[in-house]
Parts: C-alpha cells; sequence; structure tokens
C-alpha cells in the first residue's frame, strides 16, 4: 500500500462548498452575496465562484477571542 497525496485544494468555492464552509445554506450564501457580505465573489457567467483564501480570511477576522475563563 503506498501513500498516496491528498487532492489539491481548489482556489475556487463553488456555492455549495461555500456554504459547507461557512456551515450555512445555499439561499443564504445567496443573499450575502446579493448585499455584497462575503468577500472573494468571482462570476464566471451565470456561475458564482467564490476565491477560497479569502473566505478564509474573512473567517479569521470574524473570529472573536475567547474570554479568559481563569480571570478574577
Amino acid at each position: 500500500m503506498g501513500f498516496s497525496p491528498p487532492p489539491p485544494v481548489p482556489l475556487l468555492l463553488t456555492v455549495d462548498e461555500a456554504a459547507s464552509l461557512l456551515r450555512t445554506s445555499r439561499p443564504a450564501i445567496y443573499a450575502m452575496v446579493e448585499r455584497r457580505q462575503l468577500p472573494g465573489v468571482t462570476r464566471i457567467g451565470r456561475r458564482v465562484l467564490f476565491r477560497r483564501a479569502d473566505l478564509l480570511d474573512w473567517l479569521d477576522q470574524k473570529t472573536v477571542p475567547a474570554a479568559n475563563v481563569n480571570k478574577r
């Protein structure tokens, strides 16, 4: 049994992939696109695609630090 490398990570994500990444629905993704709330949106013809790196950076910026539980 040989080691096989993982499949390459796509540069552009489909609506379904973006919805899965953000743990939301397709309609929510389309609504966020219409409101210009998501970064990295690319339109190719009628297709809507998302730059994976832009979505991940956006998620990192939205991260809220956890409250210090041991704070006295």
